[in-house]
């Protein structure tokens, strides 16, 4: 079993020595995989073909490999089920100014009662920049950085606490931004975003959680109100096998469980990772989890 070590915390703000270049995720995301970026990047090796990451979430996969010397030669394409999410990332890509004005405003206005006010707007029919900016600020100044909503996809996670976090890190969203022209974009199902992968391209899937194995706490995986059950899960499996057999190199990473492992029998290869986990509440049971990578 290999253990992935806790990373330090990078700062928000603008690259100094020995700290990260910009070019990292622009949200928190709960199951990022921040923690074992470098075994998963090991066993992608050099991406030759066009990369495909269905579930994106914060992206820190995608920012690490497009970061690379060489980037992406042939390009990527990304997507997820998170309407909201997916919006974040076009306004990254295509409305940048737009964003970081809406962001500078909410870290001039920053506090619980501004956060609860920005909370119960519903962002919906707005522009992707309102969007963006709406999530953004939450995701930073709420609690632990999540992403929680309920059945009515209603945005529910508390006030952060944190007298001074940085919601506007202009370099960023500006390296962001550069790395994402040309990256194609989708809200849309994991299936239908491997349509195009092609012999010789690069798939990572890095699905939803089922929220028991991961939490006592249920909510910490709902993304979004639909959930990803085990029938996605046998569904995925069955996708992997068919990308394999038509020459594509795929990877994914999941909790570790009895049932999981049945889903992928040889030729799939399987790896456990003890990885950190920092969503409790109660820093003391911040213990780690059993994950897996699959070849």
């Amino acid at each position: 079993m290999l253990v992935a070590e806790p990373q330090p915390a990078l700062s928000p703000r603008r690259s100094r020595r020995g700290e990260k270049p910009p070019g990292r995720p622009f949200v928190k995301w709960a199951g990022g995989k921040r923690a074992i970026l470098p075994a998963i990047l090991e066993r992608l090796g050099p991406v030759q073909g066009r990369y495909f990451e269905p579930f994106v979430g914060g992206g820190a996969v995608f920012f690490a490999l497009a970061r690379r010397p060489g980037g992406l030669p042939k390009g990527a394409v990304l997507s997820d089920m998170n309407l909201r999410l997916v919006r974040t990332w076009w306004a990254i890509r295509d409305d940048l100014d737009a964003v970081a004005s809406l962001l500078e405003e909410h870290q001039q206005r920053h506090s619980e009662d501004w956060f609860y006010r920005v909370r119960e707007d519903v962002p919906d029919h707005k522009s992707h920049a309102e969007v963006a900016a709406w999530l953004i600020y939450l995701n930073k100044a709420g609690f632990n950085g999540l992403y929680r909503v309920n059945r009515k996809g209603v945005f529910n996670v508390p006030f952060g606490k944190r007298a001074n976090p940085t919601v506007l890190d202009l370099p960023n969203l500006e390296r962001d931004h550069q790395l994402l022209q040309g990256v194609d974009i989708a809200h849309q199902d994991f299936e239908e975003t491997c349509l195009q992968a092609a012999e010789g391209d690069t798939v990572y899937f890095d699905p939803p959680y089922e929220p028991v194995q991961v939490s006592q706490t249920k909510s910490f995986t709902a993304y979004t109100e639909a959930g990803f059950g085990g029938a996605d899960q046998e569904r995925l499996a069955r996708l992997a096998l068919a990308l394999k057999q038509r020459g594509v190199r795929v990877l994914l990473s999941n909790h570790d469980t009895p049932d999981l492992r049945e889903l992928y029998p040889p030729p799939f290869e399987i790896e456990t990772i003890l990885v950190p986990r920092f969503v409790n509440r109660d820093g003391t049971k911040r213990g780690g989890v059993a994950e897996v990578l699959i070849r």
